[in-house]
């Protein structure tokens, strides 16, 4: 960060000397003669355009890593209660209600705190009880099974919870969003003073898309929280097998959550 910022600095200083000490050896023209302000706005406008695609390039990568995510974790779950259909009952039947729990959790209480960038405890409550199911499994044919579909979930989860951190850090946007009206300013002084009503429109336009495109980098970077964000569908489906499954030997009484994937009171 230092090197990059005394090279700037010293390329700065020995643009500036050379301006004053050897252009005049080189050139022969008028010392007011030189590039206008409207020869220089257009490498800014370029690279703004450049560093603006840049970003966005990156927030859609982490919007397709969360979206990847989230569906893989709901089809680790749907295996996990498909695979505990080799369990014996009493088992198979915790396991399943416990994966609708989950499922619920999630949906109704990580996904809303996800917008913010933050996690939920509910799932893990479930989670932790696949675990104790599992340990009562030890030996059977179904045990590495169902070890493996949870360490899937697990994976799934944890990529999915890191996806909806912002991936692009404040500092970046803020500097994006001052090139933005650096740039739009520079342009603004070019315009003709009369007869401009084609350059105004122009430039109203160019500013629109410059700041449309920085406010998707804003939503995308946000895949749970923004407009354009990644529903629990995946999830809700995985929900619904599991509770089939569940049903077609429990009944609904027998869940051990509510709703919102609450564990009941006892």
């Amino acid at each position: 960060m230092l090197l990059v910022i005394l090279v700037a600095v010293a390329a700065l200083l020995a643009g500036l000397a050379a301006n004053r000490y050897l252009r005049p050896r080189l050139l022969s023209e008028d010392d007011d003669t030189g590039m206008a302000v409207k020869d220089l706005v257009g490498p800014l406008l370029t690279l703004t355009v450049l560093l603006l695609a840049f970003v966005l390039v990156t927030a859609n990568g982490s919007y397709g890593k969360a979206e990847v995510a989230s569906r893989g974790e709901a089809r680790a779950l749907d295996q996990l209660v498909e695979t505990a259909e080799y369990a014996p009952q009493a088992q198979r039947s915790r396991i399943q209600a416990d994966a609708v729990c989950y499922a619920r959790a999630v949906r109704t209480q990580e996904w809303p705190a996800m917008a913010d960038g933050e996690g939920s405890a509910a799932p893990s409550v479930w989670s932790t009880d696949f675990r104790l199911t599992f340990r009562t499994l030890e030996g059977k044919p179904a045990f590495g099974m169902l070890i493996a579909a949870d360490n899937k979930r697990s994976d799934e989860r944890e990529e999915r919870l890191t996806q909806a951190t912002a991936s692009i850090p404040s500092a970046i946007l803020w500097f994006l969003l001052a090139t933005l009206a650096i740039t739009v300013i520079g342009l603004g002084i070019c315009l003709p003073r009369r007869n401009n009503r084609g350059q105004v429109i122009t430039l109203v336009v160019i500013t629109a898309l410059l700041t449309t495109t920085l406010c998707i980098i804003r939503d995308v970077d946000r895949p749970f929280g923004g407009i354009i964000d990644v529903e629990p569908t995946a999830m809700a489906e995985a929900e619904r097998q599991a509770t089939r499954d569940f049903l077609a030997h429990s009944t609904v009484a027998e869940l051990p959550c509510d709703d919102l994937g609450n564990r009941n009171a006892v």
